[in-house]
């Protein structure tokens, strides 16, 4: 089955909706049909197949292109966002919560207003939805987020001088690891392995099964070899994109080297994948790092 794939917000989860042999290009703006309403999405993909047995539930049919008058909608949506924006702030500072405005978000239709809110615990803000649902005389959704949500939402630049994956190209969080840490022969210092949300850098994600190939073919520092001298020696150090390995070698008559070899001309035993049995109590606290965000929403 060929559908189209549809996002809400930039750098958002991809959808996916029939196209009824409707033709549709990138960036095309649509009105469809979600669990939340009537939305406006903008096409991402087109004629991707995919085995609708797949899904759970049945593929929903793109309603139509955006017209004129919903285009003119959706700027008046926005800016009633930022009315609303500064309203809730204003409510939350009324009744002194220690919360985090990030973002509000219309349904296309005006049936729900989402606020977007970062908080270290959990908020009873009860009182809070009750005053916004008297002014804005519409649904309610404050959905608490966590640090990485955060820093999708607010944007900025990381380590490397680029902008964040997760708010320009990563649509989904990828479960990242300290396995993956140790596999690319990283530094377990939480300041340079953590992204600026405190969490592990997503982008150790992306390089993960090139390391792992490139590294079945290495021994590990410490292991034993054999040169092609026929040299016995222990590892030193290992260039994993190089494929070299720096040798401690015995040359005889108590005497030591350095020297470097090809991982081919050495012999070894081949090592095993790192496991969740590999990695020290130092390290699993680390791994704290990446604990589950917390998403919890509270509706009226």
């Amino acid at each position: 089955m060929k559908v189209i794939g549809i996002r809400f917000r930039p750098v958002g989860k991809i959808y996916y909706f029939n196209p009824e042999n409707e033709n549709y290009n990138i960036n095309d703006h649509v009105i469809v049909e979600t669990i939340r309403g009537i939305e406006y999405g903008t096409v991402v993909l087109i004629e991707k197949d995919i085995d609708e047995k797949a899904f759970k539930s049945s593929i929903k049919p793109i309603i139509r292109r955006a017209s004129k008058e919903d285009e003119d909608k959706r700027k008046l949506n926005i800016e009633k966002e930022e009315e609303a924006y500064n309203i809730c702030k204003e409510k939350i500072k009324l009744h002194n919560l220690p919360m985090k405005l990030l973002e509000t978000e219309y349904t296309f239709d005006r049936g729900k207003l989402i606020f977007y809110f970062a908080a270290e615990n959990r908020i009873d803000f009860r009182e809070l939805v009750k005053d916004l649902a008297s002014i804005f005389r519409t649904r309610i959704e404050l959905r608490q987020v966590g640090v990485r949500d955060e820093a999708k939402i607010l944007g900025g630049f990381g380590c490397c001088g680029r902008e964040f994956c997760c708010a320009t190209h990563l649509s989904e969080f990828s479960a990242v690891s300290i396995k993956m840490v140790k596999e690319q022969g990283m530094s377990l210092n939480p300041g340079k392995i953590s992204g600026t949300c405190g969490r592990l850098m997503c982008c150790l994600k992306n390089e993960e099964e090139a390391y792992e190939y490139l590294n079945q073919n290495l021994p590990m520092i410490g292991d034993d070899v054999t040169t092609k001298e026929g040299f016995k020696g222990v590892v030193h150090s290992v260039s994993t994109l190089l494929q070299k390995v720096k040798v401690i070698v015995d040359i005889g008559k108590e005497e030591k080297e350095i020297r470097e070899y090809l991982a081919s001309d050495l012999k070894f035993k081949k090592r095993k994948k790192l496991d969740n049995n590999d990695i020290t109590e130092e390290v699993k606290e680390l791994e704290e790092l990446d604990k589950k965000e917390v998403n919890d929403t509270l509706e009226d």
